[in-house]
């Protein structure tokens, strides 16, 4: 009789109006920007009610912010995304480990899908879900999303780092065309370190900003700078050499 009423209450639930309809079109653009406003009011209005310590009309807001996203926005999206992920972490406050678990690993497949393993809303989930778990007592599942989750946070932090290596190389080039020789040498020597720690010495990244940097320092007469600079650049000495067909050969 259970197991009968759980299917009937699944059967209704995935027939609710609340989940998104297939065709979002059916609302017009005025519709939904007042519903999504509606949605961010009770957002806010849970917001509040965390600060204060009112968890039970917290979860009441998200609730109601939650349906609203999820009719107008779909279940697949990042901003319903988050709404989940912010209900999940009040769970958890509530030691609602279940409910917790649920939300946030939602808000994890969406991002995952949405974002890829390289965002930091993914490392954030994976972070959420990761004390989730520790506080459940389960530190072998704990330890493994944390180390996910600083594998990503790594590698944006190695990404970031690049790009600012390339604008500081583009930087300098704009300085050695408006005549700036020494501010180029600057940025071209800030662009050489990020490019040393993140690549290594050999690197072509690297040996481009060693190359800029003693170039310049033979503009300006600084030779020995130069020259100091220079050293360090890789010379390839491999060579490729053809086949002489002409030897060895027996007819």
């Amino acid at each position: 009789m259970h197991k009968f009423l759980f299917l009937i209450i699944l059967f209704f639930t995935a027939c609710s109006p609340l989940l998104p309809p297939k065709n979002h079109q059916n609302y017009n653009s005025q519709q939904k920007r007042q519903a999504l406003k509606r949605a961010n009011i009770l957002n806010n209005q849970g917001v509040m009610a965390y600060k204060r310590g009112d968890y039970k009309n917290a979860i009441k807001f998200y609730k109601k912010s939650i349906a609203i996203k999820e009719k107008f926005l779909g279940i697949e999206d990042l901003s319903t995304a988050t709404s989940y992920n912010n209900l999940g972490l009040i769970y958890k406050r509530t030691r609602e480990y279940k409910k917790a678990l649920a939300y946030l690993t939602k808000a994890l497949k969406i991002r995952k899908r949405a974002l890829g393993n390289r965002d930091s809303r993914t490392a954030e989930s994976y972070n959420n879900l990761g004390t989730l778990y520790a506080s459940m007592g389960e530190t072998s599942k704990a330890l493994n999303l944390t180390r996910q989750t600083i594998n990503i946070k790594r590698d944006i932090i190695r990404k970031e780092k690049i790009d600012m290596a390339i604008s500081y190389t583009n930087l300098a080039v704009l300085e050695e065309i408006q005549g700036n020789t020494s501010l180029a040498i600057e940025y071209y020597k800030k662009a050489l370190e990020i490019n040393k720690e993140v690549f290594g010495e050999e690197h072509m990244a690297t040996q481009n900003s060693y190359k800029n940097i003693a170039q310049l320092y033979f503009a300006t007469q600084q030779y020995q700078k130069a020259k100091e600079y220079a050293s360090h650049i890789v010379k390839d000495e491999t060579q490729l050499e053809d086949i002489d067909v002409t030897q060895n050969s027996k007819h």
